[in-house]
């Protein structure tokens, strides 16, 4: 940032990926409802109209703060171990969840409204990464679309569950109050009220992760080893190794 004629700190020249970046700090602070180009020219000290240039409305603003999360998720077919990869891409798509809460519904939810080919393509690419690895690994390119659908379906549905765990009240002692489970009418949820104190403790999200993902590729391995596809060039893998 340089000095204006008379001192004052000349703006960064506006871009792309100065406005992406202002949003994304946005909706992590405050979430995707207070994401509007009125509110980000006010963060960015410009004319709302003039990020118009950079997203054509709303909507082009949440794509794009999805797709500057989803371009730090790299899943790469230059490796001779697959599940490994996926391993690794499953931990770091969790870290992103986990670091940027507010916008997992823009990568889990808003796409079931919009159809494939229409998504943003910064979206898609961990789509294409994760079948150019499966192919690479030998799997014909349908069986790898299944497999993909698989394992992006447990991702989504492991940080969605993961981040409901959240206490209500910290400062409280009774795992009912620190969950905000004693609102539930014992009559009707004795079951969940009773396993407060095990929903509070004992959870980890790494660990939970790393047995939906042994389920997965150890189902995935039996299945494969009792009916190869004919042709098929695929390689055993060796079993998956816990963390």
């Amino acid at each position: 940032m340089t000095d204006g004629p008379e001192g004052a700190p000349r703006r960064p020249r506006l871009s792309r990926e100065l406005v992406l970046h202002a949003a994304l700090r946005l909706v992590d602070e405050q979430g995707l409802e207070a994401l509007t180009m009125r509110r980000l020219g006010q963060e960015l000290g410009r004319d709302p109209m003039a990020l118009y240039r950079y997203a054509t409305n709303r909507a082009a603003l949440l794509d794009g703060v999805a797709e500057l999360v989803l371009a730090q998720l790299v899943i790469s077919a230059d490796t001779p171990d697959w599940q490994e990869q996926l391993r690794r891409a499953a931990h770091q798509f969790r870290q992103l969840a986990l670091a940027h809460p507010n916008v997992v519904p823009l990568i889990v939810t808003r796409p079931l409204a919009t159809p494939l080919a229409l998504r943003p393509i910064g979206t898609l690419r961990p789509l294409e990464q994760m079948l150019e690895l499966l192919i690479a690994a030998g799997y014909p390119p349908v069986r790898a679309l299944h497999l993909y659908r698989s394992y992006w379906g447990l991702l989504h549905g492991h940080v969605l569950n993961e981040l409901q765990e959240v206490v209500v009240d910290p400062e409280a002692t009774d795992a009912l109050l620190r969950l905000g489970l004693d609102r539930l009418p014992p009559e009707e949820f004795p079951r969940l009220r009773g396993l407060a104190k095990a929903l509070l403790a004992g959870y980890d999200g790494a660990a939970a992760l790393d047995e939906s993902l042994d389920l997965l590729l150890n189902g995935l391995q039996a299945v494969e080893q009792q009916a190869p596809a004919p042709g098929s060039r695929r390689r055993r893998a060796a079993p998956p190794a816990r963390r």
